[in-house]
Order: C-alpha cells, then sequence, then structure tokens
C-alpha cells in the first residue's frame, strides 16, 4: 500500500491548502505592516547548528541523517526560531532592533500532542535587541494581531515566567537532575509527586514550589504570588514584569500560570501561550529567550512566538470558495482576450479541453457563451 502516509503526517487537499494559504499570506501581511521582513532558512542544517543555544530542547523531536558531501551529521528542522536567531547573529549583524518573521514547514520525530501533526507548518516572528518587557508586550499584541487577522477566535493567552521556578531552584540548592524532575512535575501539576519531592527541603523553597501549581487563573494570581512566594529579587522582577504587560494590554483577554514552563532550557523571561475556544492545547507559544545567538558569535537580546498554521486553518471560519467561470474548447482571439482580461481582474477562468464538459474540484458557478460577436458571462444553472 505505497500510498499510504507515515502516522500523523497528511496532505493538504485543495479545499484545505487554499485556506491554509490565504491565512498565511493574511499573517505575514500582518507582520509587513509592523516592520518584521520575511526570512527563508532551509530545510536542513548541520546538527550542531539546529541544537546549539535555543534549539537544545529539540534534539528529541529533530531527524537526523548524515550528508553525503561532507560527511556530517544533518537535521532537519524543528523548530524555524534558532534559524532565525542564527540569521540575526551570523547574518545580518544589526546593532540595533531586528524584526524577523517566516513561515515554512517544519518536522518532528513525535508529535507534540495527540492533536498535532509531525509537519506542522510554522509561522511566526522575532524581536532582536531589545532586552525591556515592552518587546514582550509588542510581541504578546503582535499575536493577537495575527489571531484577529485570520479570525481565528483568541480564548485566553496565558502568561508566565521561567525565572521564578529558577530564581527558587537556585536559592533552594538544586542540583542539576532534581531541578529537572521538579520541572516536569510542575508541568504536568503533580501536586502529590511535587510535594514527595520536594519533601526534603528547607522552608520557604518547599512551600514556594508546591505553591506554583495552584498559582493559575485571572491577573489576581499575580497579588496572589506576590504575598505566597519568598521576596527574591529576581521573583519581584518577575511579577513586575507580568505586572506591567497585564496593565498595559486591558484590551487582551490575560491569564497567569506560574507553573507552565515549556521551552524552561532557553527561555529566560516571560512566556506566553495562546488558546483557542473549543480547542485543548495552545496554538501559539513564545516567549523570552536572550542569548540564543551567542553561540553564532553574539548574544541578542530576543523574544517571539510562532503558531501551527495548520492546526489555526482547521480552526478558523471556512470562507465560501469563490466560483469560477468555464470557457469552452474554442480557437478563437476575441475568447482568448475576453479570458485574459478576466484573469487580470481576479476571477478564475478554467478553459475546457477538447470534449471536456465540466471541471472537477472547482466550484463553477458562470460560464462563457457566445453572443453574436461578443462573450459574455452566465450563471450555470444547478440540476
Amino acid at each position: 500500500m505505497n500510498w499510504l502516509l507515515p502516522e500523523y503526517i497528511a496532505d493538504a487537499l485543495p479545499a484545505e491548502a487554499a485556506r491554509i494559504e490565504r491565512l498565511r499570506r493574511r499573517v505575514l501581511d500582518h507582520f509587513k505592516l509592523r516592520g518584521f521582513a520575511y526570512v527563508m532558512p532551509p530545510m536542513l542544517e548541520y546538527l550542531d547548528s539546529l541544537l546549539t543555544g535555543a534549539g537544545q530542547d529539540l534534539k528529541l523531536r529533530t531527524f537526523k541523517l548524515v550528508d553525503q558531501i561532507s560527511g556530517r551529521t544533518m537535521g532537519v528542522r524543528a523548530d524555524i526560531t534558532p534559524q532565525a536567531a542564527r540569521i540575526d547573529a551570523h547574518l545580518l549583524n544589526h546593532q540595533g532592533v531586528t524584526r524577523l518573521c517566516y513561515c515554512g514547514s517544519v518536522l518532528h520525530t513525535l508529535p507534540a500532542s495527540v492533536f498535532a501533526g509531525r509537519e506542522p507548518l510554522q509561522i511566526g516572528a522575532e524581536l532582536y535587541g531589545y532586552a525591556g518587557i515592552e518587546a514582550d508586550l509588542d510581541i504578546i499584541r503582535l499575536l493577537a494581531g495575527a489571531f484577529a487577522a485570520i479570525e481565528l477566535p483568541l480564548a485566553r493567552i496565558d502568561l508566565g515566567h521561567v525565572g521564578i521556578f529558577r530564581a527558587l531552584a537556585k536559592a533552594a540548592g538544586l542540583p542539576p537532575e532534581a531541578e529537572d524532575n521538579l520541572l516536569d512535575l510542575l508541568q504536568a501539576k503533580d501536586v502529590p509527586g511535587l510535594a514527595e519531592a520536594s519533601s526534603t527541603l528547607a522552608s520557604p523553597w518547599r512551600e514556594a514550589l508546591l505553591a506554583l501549581p495552584r498559582l493559575y487563573g485571572g491577573i489576581e494570581v499575580i497579588d496572589r504570588a506576590e504575598s505566597e512566594l519568598p521576596a527574591l529579587p529576581a521573583i519581584t522582577a518577575a511579577l513586575d514584569g507580568l505586572r506591567h504587560i497585564v496593565a498595559e494590554a486591558p484590551e487582551l483577554p490575560l491569564s497567569v500560570d506560574l507553573s507552565d514552563l515549556r521551552g524552561y532550557h532557553y527561555h529566560n523571561g516571560v512566556v506566553f501561550a495562546a488558546y483557542s475556544p473549543g480547542y485543548p492545547a495552545a496554538i501559539a507559544l513564545g516567549g523570552r529567550y536572550d542569548g540564543a545567538g551567542q553561540a553564532f558569535g553574539r548574544a541578542r537580546p530576543a523574544t517571539g512566538f510562532s503558531l501551527d498554521l495548520r492546526e489555526a486553518a482547521r480552526l478558523t471560519p471556512s470562507a465560501r470558495a469563490s466560483g469560477a467561470i468555464l470557457a469552452p474548447a474554442a480557437a478563437d482571439p476575441v475568447l482568448s482576450a475576453r479570458i485574459a482580461k478576466l484573469r487580470d481582474e481576479g476571477e478564475i477562468v478554467i478553459e475546457l479541453l477538447p470534449g471536456e464538459t465540466s471541471c472537477e474540484g472547482l466550484r463553477c458557478d458562470r460560464k462563457l457563451v457566445r453572443v453574436g460577436e461578443c462573450w459574455i458571462i452566465e450563471a450555470i444553472q444547478e440540476d
């Protein structure tokens, strides 16, 4: 059965492909109008480049192969973000703020969730060169605008900050293995497991770690966190940053989840996840990842987000496809001129081949018919 595709890999048939392309163009235009320049990184790179800095968390998700020219190990990209960081740090070499956007397929060894495929169409935007919280707010607003541009309902944007857990782990003196174990338990919100794993920690670090899974909900969680967590400088700064975003963006459906630490090993500040009504997984993920370009010769402040356009397309309202016009098979220069003019005006015109009487795959609701010396458009009557 050589027509079968691998699990979690799928074709995009005409209707879906047209919808995806329509959304891609809208999002890229949204980015362009806000000064984000479009880049097209390659699908393949040497593995040490893909998995350097921001890409370390992608090691198990990256397909690997041997380059027949150099003999070096290559990888099929599982995320475009590290590639954008390489372009900013090594190729563009701008001194000020750089805004980049991209869209392309990525490949995963395993699906990110039971709802996702292994070949997402990743579209996103990254902002380099500005360390202030204003850049994070700008990116979050850009994300909300992308949802609006494709008419994808936005249920909420969960805010978090990896600096809070990192400060607690450092203050508690956790070794790397214990830190990773507690991180996994926090991500799963496994409170009993977290209580057992932290039983030997001293106060107040144990109580603070146990509080994190409960610190989610509305924006009032920030005030709760301030009263329940130790007043470490890093925690105070993190909460102040979240409070600034909430205060400056009252129009956005912001919420807080301080135990959502996805991308912990390369994020270093504000993180966020955007959700759409009726869909349990996050549609878009983002956050701050300063220093990702260090391995490419230049460490820069960085923040950005990306979303899977294929999943987004499944959740957006289906626009009724515009009808096509059928043109008969006829060697007539007047007809050819009429067809060319209609296509210049944006109409879809299908020229039938000899013996062909109808079109397949498109909704043809009109046809060109000859009346005297002119070709006019008539509606096709449905049977």
